[in-house]
């Protein structure tokens, strides 16, 4: 019987792995449910990497196993192996595949980061804001300074920006987050309205503008695909587009405290006619519970039960409101009763 040549071997394992690495690389579920317009991008690039992974996966531990077979020691057999000094074109080739794939996932790396928006940002990360940013300053400053208007003095400068298509287009929404340990405060500058959870409606370009009260977090959505770090004093920014409605978890992903895990909150798209009706009742919610906390706050007897007077009534904390219960807290945190009630519901 004629043997078998090495290279029609090579030939038939080259196919198998080649067509076992695409078909898993394509078709594995690790990633969420794709969310955003960049997601696509993100898992391509991801889908590839994972293919050309399993493909190396299965040729080395391939050759290993097929050596320990192939190459093992037979009974009886004391005599030493054949001694090889070197193989110039094995090394040349083992040395010329990591360097063409180590470039071209490189190079593609560039044009998925470009058409996600992240060359658009330009300019010098360490502003002045950065520079006026002293060490302690987080904790002295209230949230109350910030809390009418969270949006960078100057235009964010890194971050994910524009897509080539919407460059030198205004965004549809823009959102002002502020990461605190251990919540994120949006903002909404058009409404008005503050929440502890993003609301924003599908298809929507969105522009989030960045920024920490404290320490270093970072902003993450899984199923966007998107992570950008909020940093002290350094504006950031994270612009995309959601195309599911659903609700998403948001994460932060930067070790940022003692309770960095409970950092969590989540981000909601709606339809267009579900997010008027959202924002309608909030503009109006958060009106009136901010009547309601001016009247309370200024009751003597209801920040110190025990100073009643003639002129103040005692106040049973069982048939308050959560806002009304929580309107001494909120003076001294510096943010309204509102803020500070959606942040409870969103943990």
């Amino acid at each position: 019987m004629q043997q078998v040549p090495v290279s029609l071997w090579t030939l038939v394992a080259g196919i198998v792995v080649t067509a076992t690495s695409i078909w898993i690389g394509q078709n594995h579920t690790l990633m969420p449910v794709q969310a955003s317009l960049q997601a696509p991008l993100v898992d391509g690039f991801f889908n590839v990497m994972f293919t050309i992974a399993i493909a190396l996966f299965l040729v080395v531990e391939g050759t290993i196993v097929l050596f320990l077979i192939q190459f093992r020691r037979r009974r009886g057999d004391d005599s030493d192996g054949v001694r090889v000094e070197g193989n110039v074109p094995l090394e040349i080739f083992w040395t010329a595949i990591p360097t063409v794939i180590v470039l071209g996932l490189g190079i593609y790396s560039v044009d998925v980061f470009n058409r996600m928006g992240g060359f658009e940002p330009a300019g010098h990360p360490h502003s002045a804001a950065h520079v006026a940013h002293l060490p302690g300053s987080a904790l002295a400053a209230t949230l109350s300074d910030t809390e009418a208007t969270t949006a960078p003095a100057i235009a964010p400068t890194i971050g994910i920006g524009a897509s080539p298509q919407t460059l030198n287009k205004p965004a549809d929404l823009v959102v002002d987050v502020k990461g605190i340990q251990y919540a994120w405060l949006f903002n909404y500058p058009d409404s008005g309205i503050t929440s502890g959870e993003l609301h924003i409606p599908v298809g929507a370009d969105v522009q989030l503008n960045l920024s920490a009260q404290d320490v270093i977090h970072s902003f993450w959505v899984p199923n966007f695909r998107l992570k950008q770090d909020a940093l002290p004093g350094i504006p950031t920014e994270l612009r995309f587009v959601a195309t599911k409605p659903g609700t998403y978890p948001v994460v932060c992903a930067e070790l940022c405290g003692g309770y960095h895990g409970s950092m969590r909150t989540q981000v909601i798209v709606h339809t267009p006619e579900e997010y008027d009706s959202w924002r309608t009742e909030n503009q109006i919610a958060q009106q009136q519970n901010l009547n309601q906390v001016v009247a309370v706050s200024e009751s003597p007897s209801w920040r110190f039960p025990a100073m009643g007077n003639s002129r103040t009534q005692r106040v049973n904390p069982a048939d308050l409101s959560t806002s009304e219960f929580l309107a001494p807290h909120t003076h001294d945190m510096g943010i309204s009763a509102a803020t500070l009630e959606s942040l409870v519901m969103s943990h």
